[in-house]
């Protein structure tokens, strides 16, 4: 069976509050723990009403004491934004909190448009160049390097695992130099799927930190009774998808029944591109989907998003995901 992990963004629903998304956050995260999931990651956002995972590393403490044996971790910090050494103490607080099961993805893009910089006091684009450097100095921050000019604490000697995320050859390209895992963000970003896991199994270097390449890659899975109630489900993403491509991100809506019938041609084109790496129907569909997409890619892991207006819907989600791929 493909080793499934879950992606959180902390949806905020409309008509709901951020207190209710944190809520559902550890209900979520219990949940994909008691189905068997092997990771549950949230992704660092900013400036968007609908996400609120932007403190990543609070929101994983948040979720990590009402779980005890799935991992939990950054899909992912967005590294041009922060310090290593902030990022650093941050990730070795939570290894001190939840000892050998914390992951560090670590992504290149800012997460959010360019009004972060002004925010932040930086400039990212600059940052972004420096992403490499960055990762390498992470790593020997953690490893408790001698050369640096002090240790971190927390931090040094943390049983963190970094993985280098990416939706473009650049991560694949880095993570095989330096001998790390490979997530990729095939979930909405597919194109360049084949190309980097390709690039990334070819120059693979074997590391300390792994002898061989491990990749994985993102799926949007909506899965129910039937293949009509998990496309219902499945619209309340697509609303957010059009939205965001329209330059109106908001909060997550109620499902529309029929909603990609109504869309016009370029906005149903842009869906349906998503749909290489999805799986939204019943448990049939939803294996028979995500087994074409292992076969086809070869990836050791899948992780699995997809937002829903009810909480309580992408719970059982991933538990009816789980039973369809087992």
């Amino acid at each position: 069976m493909i080793p499934l992990s879950v992606l959180d963004l902390v949806p905020v629903r409309e008509g709901g509050t951020l207190h209710e998304a944190m809520d559902n956050a550890r209900a979520l995260a219990r949940a994909a723990e008691d189905a068997g999931y092997r990771r549950y990651w949230v992704a660092e956002h900013h400036g968007m009403a609908g996400i609120a995972g932007a403190a990543t590393a609070v929101v994983l403490a948040h979720v990590g004491g009402v779980t005890s044996r799935i991992r939990i971790g950054a899909g992912g910090i967005m590294l041009p934004n922060h310090n290593p050494l902030v990022i650093a103490e941050q990730f070795g607080a939570l290894d001190a909190m939840f000892p050998g099961r914390v992951d560090l993805g670590l992504g290149r893009a800012p997460g959010a448009d360019s009004r972060v910089g002004q925010m932040l006091h930086k400039d990212i684009a600059q940052a972004s160049q420096y992403f490499p450097q960055d990762v390498v100095e992470l790593a020997a921050i953690f490893a408790g390097d001698s050369r640096l000019p002090m240790q971190a604490t927390p931090g040094e000697g943390a049983d963190v695992a970094m993985w280098v995320l990416g939706s473009s050859l650049f991560g694949a390209s880095l993570a095989a130099q330096l001998g790390l895992p490979y997530a990729f963000a095939s979930h909405f970003a597919p194109d360049h799927l084949d190309a980097a896991l390709k690039l990334y199994r070819e120059r693979f270097q074997p590391s300390a930190h792994l002898a061989q390449p491990h990749a994985m890659a993102g799926m949007a899975v909506f899965c129910a009774d039937t293949d009509e109630e998990a496309r219902f489900l499945a619209s309340s993403q697509d609303q957010s998808f059009i939205a965001l491509r329209t330059g109106t991100p908001g909060r997550i809506r109620p499902p529309v029944e029929g909603y990609r019938e109504s869309l016009p041609p370029q906005h149903l084109a842009g869906l349906e591109r998503m749909g290489v790496a999805s799986a939204i129907g019943s448990r049939d569909t939803v294996r028979s989907r995500i087994a074409a997409f292992v076969d086809r890619t070869g990836v050791d892991e899948v992780i699995v998003a997809g937002a829903t207006y009810d909480p309580a819907a992408r719970r059982r989600s991933l538990a009816l995901t789980m039973e369809a791929v087992s």
